[in-house]
Order: structure tokens, then sequence, then C-alpha cells
């Protein structure tokens, strides 16, 4: 690197505050050694390449010293060369050397983060580990370890992929490979199957070593406290919920019920109190006997008023599915918690699906650092930097683009209603339609996509529209989103992991010369419909426009009464400005009070972000111990050890009976069931403590504090009465063979478990309000 690459990128890092990036300089003097050896790579048979691959394996080590990294990068590049037909630019090498380093890997849009892994991987297994790769989806787990299999075989490893649909021998066999690409829920759910497991042989990962984040801002920040959660089923209990929703479909705004501005709470005025109460049968809610009427109440009330369809959630095969908030796709398999789910489909008229009981949770946080290594890739790391560092003591490594990013980025345009920017971003559409530019509007929520795809109809455009509700189409409709004249209307789903080619698809057989027209046009034009609560998720919607080199350009339209300013603004935005007589704004200091707004959204979710893993820190740490004595049970004789030592004249008749290794057998399944009956009803008991725990503050205590207080003694006795349980069952059961299971004794493990997601605390219980309070004061301090 020159002296003047080296002062650019110095510069770079220090515009790039808030947190340090990585100084990539001793990783990019390793690129000319790679260069060198790249001749001799390309000599070699497919044959010997693979052979030299592999031997460089079986040397194994920490792979750290220059000459060692630049073999093997040399052996990656040709490898890719001749799998893909793609031979990977010092950039995609310069990415792949960060990500090996335990960093993550900042790269614009389009520049190929996805081989740049793949080399990345290599390197990992050199050093003999075993690499999950994180996906947002099934659908790129499944396209990524398909893409980058030609590279792999001709480095001599295996790869597999799981999705939803994998049964337990596929994940098994993915598992075993040398990388695995799967779906971040889907490695929790199978970790969290595994804590289930009453024989080794039904266990389907490995021990854990390395993990790859693709996304990783996403993953790592926006998911982070999604607990994924596994549940069992119990018996079918009298639910209140469809009572409750009866009851307050007929409230009315501000007359019977008023919601707070962030609308994360909603309360009842006194007439909508009495009213529901009359409803109820003339009960009074507020006594103790009422109290599940209440939380019914409060529950549908939440749901009618707070959750819009098409915004929050769409109903589609006659299901309420939950749209995520970041990506704008139906969020696979999440639901509400609380009894929310139940209410909003009560709210809908549907049938209730099952909750059951929780056997066991993980938030993605934590999955995340059960890993002992991790790295990562995205676009849009720097944002998020000081949070990588506090929660995963990751940093950031910005590589800079392969070719220079020429979009034109324009400023905010800025109206008084929501009306005017919309007639505003329709004009500016039909003007870059009427050239024949490419135009992709990326909108906030299902319902907004549809309005705006009705008013592009009505003035005689034919648009393509891609949100939660035909997400089957998305490939094709991404395809030819870049071609002559086409305009796409989109929620945030085309904004992440989407490539976006010039000229549309290949189809037709005019790709080339199309391109060319649309790059004469300015290149895909990219109007946003407003700012989101993010700028990561912003500059993902930009970043769909000039990838490697092409023209293009973005605008967002943004109106002082979209929820971003409403929520997170300055009271009286726009107030006292003139306007023009489209109703656009342009005095700066809106400008700089939307950027404010946006902040301090962001400000508010670190917060919250922060105060909340602090709760799950404690629950972590507790998991992890118990999750190391199931493993022994599991794999030991340590159940027997304890029935020989505290029963040990019973043990001995029945050792005698049925033999020491059928004894042994019974012993683990015995201790294992009551290992996952306490933990379930430990779990229970803090999702109790927890929802009341904020209520010591006004006594001037700290709840923090008082959770550990319950906590911690808590979980000794969790670690006593399983010992307990499993001596007296037992000595209670008649044990009389071989052959013998927990039915036997009555011992009922649940009839069925299925997975899901809970949506992150939607129902802004007292405790969320108060961290989004105390964020508010914090960024006003700032």
């Amino acid at each position: 690197m020159s002296v003047r690459q080296r002062l650019k990128s110095g510069f770079r890092r220090f515009l790039q505050r808030p947190g340090t990036t990585v100084d990539l300089s001793p990783l990019s003097a390793v690129l000319p050694a790679v260069a060198e050896r790249e001749d001799h790579f390309t000599a070699l048979s497919d044959e010997e390449l693979t052979a030299a691959a592999v031997e460089l394996r079986e040397k194994g080590g920490d792979v750290t010293e220059p000459d060692e990294l630049a073999e093997l990068f040399a052996l990656g590049r040709e490898a890719a060369r001749r799998g893909l037909d793609e031979r990977p630019f010092d950039v995609q090498l310069l990415g792949a050397l960060a990500m090996l380093s335990g960093h993550v890997t900042q790269m614009a849009t389009g520049e190929g983060k996805t081989l740049a892994a793949a080399l990345a991987v290599f390197g990992f297994a050199v050093r003999g580990e075993r690499v999950h790769v994180l996906t947002v989806n099934d659908y790129l787990a499944r396209r990524d370890a398909e893409w980058m299999e030609p590279v792999y075989s001709r480095l001599g490893l295996t790869a597999g992929w799981i999705t939803e649909l994998s049964t337990p021998d596929e994940r098994r066999e993915a598992y075993a490979r040398d990388v695995t690409y799967v779906s971040v829920s889907e490695a929790g759910f199978d970790y969290l199957r595994d804590q289930l497991a009453v024989d080794e042989a039904e266990i389907v990962q490995q021990e854990l070593a390395t993990v790859l984040v693709d996304e990783a801002d996403s993953i790592l920040i926006d998911e982070a406290r999604v607990p994924l959660v596994l549940a069992g089923a119990v018996a079918d209990l009298a639910d209140p919920t469809k009572a409750a929703a009866e009851v307050v479909r007929g409230l009315r705004p501000r007359q019977h019920y008023r919601a707070a501005l962030d609308k994360r709470s909603v309360q009842l005025t006194e007439a909508g109190l009495a009213r529901v109460e009359k409803a109820l049968g003339g009960i009074n809610l507020y006594e103790p006997e009422h109290l599940e009427e209440l939380t019914s109440v409060n529950v549908a009330l939440y749901a009618q008023a707070l959750l819009v369809r098409d915004v929050d959630y769409i109903v589609r095969s006659g299901k309420v599915e939950l749209v995520d908030e970041f990506r704008g796709r139906v969020a696979q398999r999440r639901r509400w918690p609380d009894g929310l789910q139940a209410a909003v489909e009560a709210k809908e008229g549907l049938a209730a699906t099952a909750e059951g009981e929780v056997l066991g949770t993980l938030t993605v946080q934590s999955l995340i650092r059960l890993y002992p290594n991790a790295c990562g890739m995205t676009a849009t790391g720097v944002l998020v930097g000081e949070q990588l560092r506090e929660f995963y003591s990751l940093e950031v490594a910005v590589v800079d683009s392969n070719a220079p990013c020429i979009r034109v980025d324009e400023h905010d345009r800025v109206y008084g209603t929501l009306e005017e920017k919309e007639a505003a971003m329709i004009a500016e559409t039909i003007v870059a339609h009427g050239k024949g530019r490419p135009v992709l509007i990326g909108t906030l929520d299902v319902a907004e996509s549809e309005r705006i795809a009705a008013a592009l109809g009505e003035a005689g455009i034919e648009c393509a529209v891609l949100n939660a509700k035909n997400d089957a189409e998305e490939a094709a409709i991404i395809a030819e989103a870049g071609g002559f004249g086409a305009v796409t209307v989109s929620t945030q789903m085309a904004g992440r992991g989407v490539d976006i080619r010039l000229g549309g698809s290949s189809r037709s057989g005019r790709e080339e010369a199309d391109r060319d027209k649309v790059a004469d046009l300015g290149g895909l034009y990219v109007i946003g419909s407003g700012r989101h609560d993010s700028r990561r998720v912003d500059d993902q919607l930009r970043g769909r426009s000039g990838r490697q080199g092409d023209p293009g350009g973005s605008v967002f339209y943004v109106s002082v009464e979209d929820d971003l300013i409403v929520h997170h603004g300055d009271k009286g935005i726009g107030t006292g400005v003139s306007a023009q007589p489209d109703g656009r704004l342009t005095d700066k200091s809106i400008d700089a009070a939307i950027e404010h707004a946006q902040r301090v959204s962001e400000g508010i979710n670190f917060e919250i972000h922060r105060n909340t893993w602090r709760y799950s820190v404690v629950v972590e740490r507790q998991r992890r111990v118990l999750a190391e004595r199931r493993h022994a049970l599991l794999t030991t004789d340590a159940a027997a050890e304890l029935l020989a030592d505290r029963s040990k004249e019973h043990y001995d008749e029945v050792k005698e009976e049925i033999g020491e290794e059928a004894l042994a057998r019974a012993a683990r399944l015995i201790s294992l069931h009551h290992v996952d009956r306490c933990w379930a009803e430990h779990l229970a008991n803090l999702a109790d403590v927890r929802e009341g725990v904020h209520l010591r503050a006004l006594g001037r205590l700290d709840p923090l504090d008082e959770f550990h207080r319950a906590a911690v003694p808590a979980f000794a006795e969790v670690l006593t009465e399983i010992d307990d349980r499993t001596v007296a069952t037992f000595e209670d059961v008649k044990i009389d063979g071989p052959n013998w299971n927990l039915e036997d004794a009555g011992l009922v493990r649940p009839t069925a478990t299925w997975t899901y997601l809970v949506h992150d605390n939607p129902f802004g219980s007292e405790m969320e309000r108060f961290f989004t309070a105390a964020a508010r004061a914090a960024m006003g301090r700032r």
C-alpha cells in the first residue's frame, strides 16, 4: 500500500467514527505475494489444485504468517476462477483476510461478499475449524451454498445447507460438513432441540467452532434481542382472549381509549373501562380475582388499537403473519408473546394457534456468543461499530470498493403532508419512466407499497409490486427491476441481499444493449418514500443502485407527518417555514431536524438493547451451566452415580434385577426429564419476576438488582430440585426391564414440540417504556 493510500485509509477511518475501524495496512501487504503465486497455481490441473489445498489443510496451524496467507489465498483465487469463472478482486481477498482475522468486513453492495466469505471459510478450514455461515433466511442459505460449491469442491471442502424443511438426518449430515449454510433461526432452533435430546444419536449439531455472519449488522444488532422459543404441547385451557377481543372491537379511540404518542401503550378511559366491565357482566376488572380478564382486555386492546394490518402483519391463507420491520418480509415462524398473537387472531376472526409451554429459549445474541470464534460481513457496519464492540468484541474493517461509486445521492425532499409527499413521488416517477429510466420505489410498509402502486396505475404506469404478500415472486421481480422502463415498488425486501442488474435479466438476449441504454439514462433510480428508523436501512436501499461502478441515483421523500418525525422529532417541525407551491419545505433546519429524529430512534433502540441484554446475561449464564450439566447426564453415567450415592440400597436391588447398563439408561431418562421440567418451570418463574420487577423502582430499588436477587437463588434451588426429584422418582417407580420408559412411570414428555420467534417485546411493558424514556433523556443530553 502506497503512502497516499495509507493516508487515504487513515483519513477515511477517522471520518467513519463512531467506532474506529480496523487498519487494513498489514493485511494489504499480503496481496502482492498472492499475485506472485498466481501463475504457479494456474498451471496446475484440477486434481493437482485440489491436492495442494488438501495438503495445506493437513499442515494445519494458525495460518497467520504472510507466506501462509499468500499461499492460501492464491489457491482460493484460482479455485474461484475455475469454479465460477470469476477471478476475485484484491478487495475481495482483503475482505476475506479481514474476516479470517476475526472482524466484521464492510464491503459496498455488489462487491462480492459471498465469494469473499467462501475464501475466508477456506482459511478457517485450513486452521481445522468447522464453519457455520449464518444467513437471514432459508433462500439465501441454499442459494449461497450451491453457488459456492464449485469453489469448495476444488479446495477439497464439503459444503451443506439447511432449511426449515430439512429432516433431522439431513441436518446431521449438513452439520458434519466443513461448512454449513443455515439461517440464524434454524441454527438456534437446532441448538434448542438438541438440548432436549435423550439419546446422543438424536443430536444434529456438531460442537460449535466458528461462525461467519452474513448481513452482520442485521443479525447481530437488529435481531439480537429476538428470543428463539421451543415450546411443548400442554392441555387445552379456557382462553378469555376471544371474549375480550369481541368487547374491545366496539370501542372508539379517544372516547374509550387513548394511545401513547410512541404507539407503545394504550389505556382505557373511564368511559371505556365502564363499558368493558358492563360487557363482561358488571365485574370490577381491578379486583384480584379478575386479573386474567384484565390482562386479556389489555392485550386485546393493544391488538385492536396499535397493531395495523398490512403494516405490522398480514393475513394470508387464513393465518396472521408478522412483517419484519427491518426487511419488509414475512418474519417466518415469528409470533407475539403473552397472548398477543391470539388477540390479533381473534381480532381478524381467525382460529387461535397453539402457544404451549416454553421448554427453552435462546436469543440470537446468546446463540452467537456460543461460538468460540466469530466474524461477519455487511455493507453497513460502521454505524453500529460501537455496539458490535460492546456486545461481541468485534471490530469493523472497511474495505474500499473495487470500482468507485458514482451514484448520485440527492438531498432529501421534504414536504408538509403525506399527500403532498406521495404526489411529488408519483410525479418524479412519471418523469423518470417517461425517459425509460428504471425506478425502484422503496416503501415503509405493505400498505404504503400497495397505495403507491395503485396511484401509479391510475397515472397509467404499470409497475411490479414486491412485498410480504408476494415474497415467492421476489427473484423474478428483482431480475427485471433494472430493465429499461421498469418501475418496481417494494418494501424493505429489496434492501438487502438482492442484485439488480442494469438492463434486466438475460432472458430477452438484449441485456447488453439495454444495459448501455439504461446506463446512459443515469442507471437505476432509487426513490425512498421516507426515512427508516435506522440510517443503515436507508443506506441498504440506496445501495441497490450504483453497484460495482454502475451509474445510479437515489433520493428520499420525507413528510413531517411520517411516523419517524412524529414519534422521535421535536414538536413543531416545519411550523412557520414557507413552502413551495407543491408543498416542499427547503429550510435547512428541517433537514437537521430529520437527521436528529433518526439518531434519536437509533439511540433509543441502542439503549433498549443494552438494558434488556443486562437482564438476559444472568439467564444465559444459568442456561450454560444447565446445558453442561445436561450434557454430562446425557453422555456419561452421572445420573446412575447420583442414584448409587443417594439411594444405594434401592440402586443395588434394581441393578441386580435388570443389569447395570439398563439401570444407567433408566437413570439417564429420569434425570433428563427432571432437568427439562425444572428448567421450563424456572423460565416461567423468571418471566413472572421480570414482568413485575419494574414496580420495585417505585420503592427506589434498582430493578436489575432485584431481578438478580430473585433469579440467582431460584436457579440454585433448581439444581437441588433436579437431584431431589430424580432420586424421588427412582424410588417411587418400578423399573422392571431394559425397555422401561418414562411413560411407564407416568412421566409425560410433550406430545409435540414446535419452534417460533417471539416478536421483540411489542407489548411495551412498563420496564420497556422506562428504558425508552431513559434513552430519550440520554439522547437529549447529547
